[in-house]
């Protein structure tokens, strides 16, 4: 008989109790007594895509998003990822191994799994440095074996049989993209260093990652995943490297996306943990809406909508458009590896009309292909444009800046960044490009979501 969802999920946290524990207790502490945060900053790589690129790149994504939402999960598939199926916009340096080897990863909410380009090469003399993770020369490298507990935490390659009697029989891990890409190798654990709040750096042993040995696909090895060499997986799951470091460092995780147009480009910084006992600047100010889970989709972070504002005055939405239903369709995302913003198509109709009545620029004399609504900016240095604003749940209200919806598509030509979700049994999803300027906080143990404009100055 099946077990229900909840029980397996219930089942996996257990067996993660001991798988770990070498995290746990690797974590190190301040010489003041007071706990570190770990500190990694966030590269935004150039050339940047097209709004146009970055537009198909989301769609692929949230149309595997869609589609793999009402797939049945069993106990040895219980992760779903879209890593890597959206633009890639923000990246991070992970030094795996040790010795350590500095790698490329592409920081994404909207996935679990944190995997990375492996080589089991032994003369290494053709790989450039950096392009690949070298198994062999890890002395801390280690598959988890196939009847390892953590091998139920990952997808299985088809008719792949564990065969128990064997020293070594590696679990093996194959992930399928929406657009038939792949990635597949060993679930295996290794050392991980990172930076700490202090300055100094952390060892952190046992971090389960996959070893991807062949990947193949435009998802994964395409334009969208600009020169990468994987995935840092910063979902809800337990699997995840906000999960897996979550119990050490207070369960939460926080970073700034800075406007990567401004010259010269600011450093935005992904934290994990809690940032200078939660009095650094901006926490004060912050605001908080509740986060909600989705069994079907338990990877996003969920949050309300409840209503959209135009200059101040509400539009007349039905809030059912926004809700989480009981199938789990609909609610909304925050995700950082899609680009422009999807909200459902009928709010995307109402909020599309006022914005266009309100609008005093005229249209420029091409068109962009995939907006709806463009504007000629030329010989206008600072052009008035309508201001949105979303009340989420909690009673709060999240309003940014005009930059943050109209982006840049040609030389003094401003589109606006949101698209409609045309699938019913779609969801909204809130972009990178909406939370630039904002200090986000994903906060798992008080299930809430903070956000504050006044925190971005993080040191």
């Amino acid at each position: 008989m099946a077990l229900p969802f909840s029980s397996l999920f219930s089942l996996l946290l257990l067996l993660l109790i001991f798988f770990f524990t070498d995290i746990c207790n690797a974590l190190p502490i301040a010489q003041n007594g007071t706990v570190e945060y770990l500190k990694l900053r966030l590269l935004h790589i150039k050339p940047f895509t097209t709004p146009s690129q970055a537009l198909s790149f989301d769609s692929q994504r949230l149309s595997f998003f869609f589609s793999a939402l009402h797939t049945p999960q069993s106990l040895k598939s219980p992760v779903v990822s879209g890593a890597s199926t959206g633009s890639g916009q923000y990246f991070v340096d992970l030094r795996l191994g040790t010795p350590p080897q500095k790698l490329l990863l592409v920081a994404d909410t909207g996935s679990d799994l944190v995997w990375v380009k492996c080589s089991a090469c032994r003369n290494c003399t053709r790989h450039t440095p950096g392009s690949a993770f070298l198994a062999r020369h890890s002395t801390t490298f280690s598959p988890n074996h196939c009847y390892d507990s953590a091998c139920q935490l990952v997808p299985l390659p088809k008719h792949h049989r564990c065969n128990h009697a064997r020293l070594h029989s590696p679990c093996r891990y194959e992930y399928s993209y929406g657009d038939g890409s792949k990635t597949s190798g060993f679930f295996s654990k290794e050392t991980t260093t990172l930076n700490t709040s202090s300055g100094r750096e952390a060892k952190l042993k046992g971090i389960a990652f996959g070893c991807a040995f062949r990947i193949s696909g435009p998802s994964v090895s395409g334009a969208s995943f600009n020169g990468a060499h994987g995935v840092m997986g910063l979902g809800r799951g337990p699997i995840s490297l906000s999960s897996q470091l979550g119990h050490r460092f207070g369960n939460k995780f926080s970073y700034c996306l800075m406007d990567h147009d401004i010259s010269p480009s600011p450093t935005s910084y992904l934290l994990i943990g809690s940032t200078q006992n939660d009095v650094a600047p901006g926490k004060r100010r912050m605001r908080f809406t509740p986060l909600h889970f989705n069994p079907l989709s338990p990877t996003f972070y969920y949050i309300d909508i409840e209503s959209v504002s135009v200059d101040g005055i509400k539009l007349p939405i039905n809030p059912s458009v926004w809700a989480l239903d009981e199938l789990g369709n609909g609610g909304t995302i925050v995700d950082s590896g899609t680009t422009l913003t999807f909200l459902p198509e009928p709010a995307y109709r109402q909020i599309l009309t006022v914005i266009k009545r309100r609008v005093r620029l005229p249209s420029p004399a091409e068109p962009t292909p995939g907006f709806d609504l463009c504007v000629n900016v030329s010989e206008i240095e600072h052009p008035r444009l309508p201001k949105l604003s979303f009340k989420l749940g909690g009673d709060s209200v999240f309003s940014p800046p005009p930059r943050n919806y109209f982006v840049d598509t040609d030389e003094d030509v401003k589109c606006l960044a949101l698209q409609a979700v045309m699938t019913p049994s779609g969801f909204s999803v809130i972009g990178n490009l909406m939370q630039q300027g904002f200090l986000l906080e994903f906060d798992k143990d008080r299930t809430r979501l903070g956000f504050s404009r006044h925190g971005c100055a993080l040191p």
